[in-house]
Parts: structure tokens; sequence; C-alpha cells
């Protein structure tokens, strides 16, 4: 019967976990084992203890003639049984293997320690690249810092001068809009006197135009008057006169009418 080293998942689903086993080739991957020989758990923290192996029963089965698949190869090496296989495949006595086995885990101690180093150096390493980097920071801030500041005195100097010269500006803004108010002024004066002087010739000879007018008319007025004074006297002096003479009797002359009248009255008689 042909058998094999083999890992049997029992784990549930996301959450897988192996037991290595003994079974037949020809038997599925969670079929029935003909013994257990560890377990492995690939999704521990603790990478370095995620696995057990019974060490004894493996080289076993190993010497029976079981063959391993390539993950339960792995797990030998990691943990020291392909090596002790590998010795005992040569003839070496247990000594020897023991001797070899020691010198192989002292180089992986010295392999660990090393890496160990490394790592530490490594950390040190980026600790002070991490320090010079905060220093480097540190500097230019304080670069920046003190650049900041002299910018922060050469724009507050700017300032002062633009203030100083938008105040002298301010300044020659009023004294120019002054002195345009005062130019404006006098021409505004210049041309209300302008417009004055005709305005009161007119005014004036308006005034001497009503003089005359009144005088003209005081003067028929006056025309008038002494007119009516003189009919007046001239009336006075008529009815006088008629009153002085007598009266003249007219006689009147008989009408037409007055005469036919009479004929009549003769006629009748």
């Amino acid at each position: 019967m042909a058998t094999r080293i083999r890992l049997k998942r029992i784990g549930r689903k996301n959450r897988p976990f192996y037991r290595v086993v003994v079974m037949d080739s020809r038997q599925r991957r969670d079929g029935a084992a003909i013994e257990e020989l560890g377990w492995y758990n690939p999704i521990a923290k603790d990478k370095e203890n995620n696995f057990e192996l019974n060490e004894e029963r493996i080289l076993h089965w190993l010497q029976i003639g079981a063959q391993p698949s390539d993950i339960a190869s792995k797990l030998m090496k990691r943990a020291g049984i392909a090596m002790k296989w590998h010795l005992m495949k040569q003839g070496l006595n247990e000594k020897a293997i023991e001797k070899e086995i020691q010198k192989l885990n002292l180089r992986r101690e010295s392999q660990a320690k090393d890496k160990l180093e490394t790592a530490e150096k490594e950390s040190k390493k980026k600790a002070k690249e991490s320090e010079k980097k905060e220093e480097e920071k540190e500097v230019a801030s304080d670069e920046s810092g003190k650049e900041q500041v002299e910018a922060e005195k050469t724009d507050e100097l700017v300032d002062e001068k633009t203030e100083k010269t938008e105040a002298e500006e301010k300044v020659e803004e009023k004294v120019q809009e002054a002195e345009e108010v005062t130019e404006t002024k006098e021409k505004t004066e210049e041309k209300v006197e302008e417009k004055t002087e005709p305005a009161k010739e007119e005014a004036e000879e308006k005034k001497e135009e009503t003089k005359v007018e009144k005088t003209e008319k005081t003067e028929i007025v006056e025309d008038k008057s002494a007119e009516k004074e003189k009919e007046a006297e001239e009336k006075k002096e008529v009815t006088t006169t008629k009153k002085s003479t007598p009266k003249k009797k007219v006689e009147k002359k008989p009408s037409a009418k007055d005469a036919k009248s009479k004929d009549e009255a003769k006629d009748d008689k």
C-alpha cells in the first residue's frame, strides 16, 4: 500500500486548520487517516510556533516508505526532521546525527541572532534617519521662522512706508482738491459775475424804461386832466352865457295834419 504524509483540513470556512496524517495516497484529502502525526495552523499570530510534529512516528513512516507532500516536507525542514532523515539515510550514528543537529541548531540560532542584530541595526538606522529628518525639519522650521520674522519685519517696514506714502498722497490729493475747489469757486464766481452784469444792466435798463413809461403815463394823464378841466371850464362858460341871454319863443309851423284837421272842423261847422 502506497502511504503518504500529508495535511488534512478540519477548520471551518475562512478559518483553516490542518492535521498532519498518514493516509493512503488513493484516499481523498479529507478521507480516513491511518495515523495522526501533528497539526498546523497557518493563521496563527506566532508564525514560529504554528505547528507541532511527532518526530519518532514520522521517521518510522519514512523508513517504511511513506512519501511526504510539499507542505509536509517544508514543515519537516523547519522542525529539523528532514536533516535527521537525510543523515540517517547516509548511515551515521545517533551521536553523529545529534552533533550535526546541534550544529544546525547553532547555525539557526546564529542566523536568528544575525537577523535580530540586522533588524536592530536597521531600526537604529531608521531612528537616526528619522532623528536627522526631524532635526533638519526643526532647522528648516527655525530658518523658515527666521525668514518669516525677517519677511514680517520687511513687510512691516514696507507697510509703514506705504502708509506714509499713502498719507502723503492723501494730503497732496486733499491739497489738490482744495486748490481745485478754490479754482472752481473762482470760476463759478466769475461766471456768475459775467452772468449777473448783463442781468443787472438789463434790470437797470428795464427800470429806466419803466420810469420813462411812468413819466410818459403821468404826462398823458396830466394832459388829459388839463383837457378835461378846460372842457369843464368851457361848459361852465357856455352855461353861464345861456343863462344870461333870454330865450326866444319859436313859433311852430303847423304841420299838414294840423291843417287838415282845422279844415275838417270848419266844414263840420
